[in-house]
């Protein structure tokens, strides 16, 4: 087989030169051959693509993307040229990515927070057991506890009040969620009731308290 295909990388991505007197169908199994040899070396990947030296029709560049993504396990994010401009793009898409992925990401805790332990998170976070009164847990996402929740609480820490706490038992010291507060009531916080798992989310400026329900939890998202 002959040189038809070359595969470069430059930052943020990599280059696909094709030859533009070869037939489409040779190129097209070239890159294949190419990107099953190199699978190895880019492994799960997430690159931008560009393809270089002839023009391809839309068809032409989605068979190529189905090659490369069916020959390694590559991520392609997006399919630009090389040049200053177009390489500020490379980089915007792979941020947007990242920034997509994280926000779908949550950050597990195993265990109980107590003794005035406080735990905070650049994720959504989601702990398996109790968080003890004078212990405070802290997201800019959300909070789903697993357990009780008897000490305090902050969802949106970033400032943003779209987010929210769940918790299996909801008897907070106290709660806020992006700016907004709310204080639980002394007596409320003096005894523990049955089980019984409750949502906190800001509604017309104030933070509320309801139970769990399909019907809610499809309002909210």
């Amino acid at each position: 087989m002959n040189h038809s295909v070359i595969i470069k990388s430059f930052p943020n991505g990599i280059s696909v030169y094709l030859d533009a007197e070869a037939p489409y169908e040779e190129i097209a199994e070239e890159v294949r051959v190419k990107f099953t040899e190199s699978a190895k070396f880019f492994k799960d990947a997430r690159m931008a693509v560009s393809f270089e030296g002839r023009e391809l029709s839309e068809a032409e560049e989605r068979k190529l993307i189905a090659i490369i993504t069916e020959c390694s396990n590559l991520q392609v994010m997006c399919i630009v040229g090389k040049d200053d401009v177009k390489n500020q793009v490379y980089v915007k898409a792979l941020k947007q990515s990242e920034r997509h992925e994280e926000e779908h990401y949550a950050q597990f805790f195993r265990g109980n927070l107590k003794e005035h332990e406080v735990l905070e998170t650049d994720r959504s976070i989601i702990i398996i057991g109790d968080v003890y009164p004078g212990c405070a847990v802290s997201s800019p996402k959300d909070i789903i506890i697993l357990g009780g929740l008897y000490g305090e609480a902050y969802a949106g820490a970033g400032g943003d009040d779209g987010h929210y706490v769940v918790a299996l038992e909801m008897l907070p010291e106290k709660l806020k969620i992006g700016d907004v507060r709310y204080r639980a009531e002394k007596k409320k916080r003096s005894s523990r009731n049955k089980l019984h798992p409750r949502i906190a989310y800001v509604k017309s400026d104030r933070i509320v308290m309801e139970s769990i329900t399909k019907e809610l939890l499809r309002e909210i998202q």
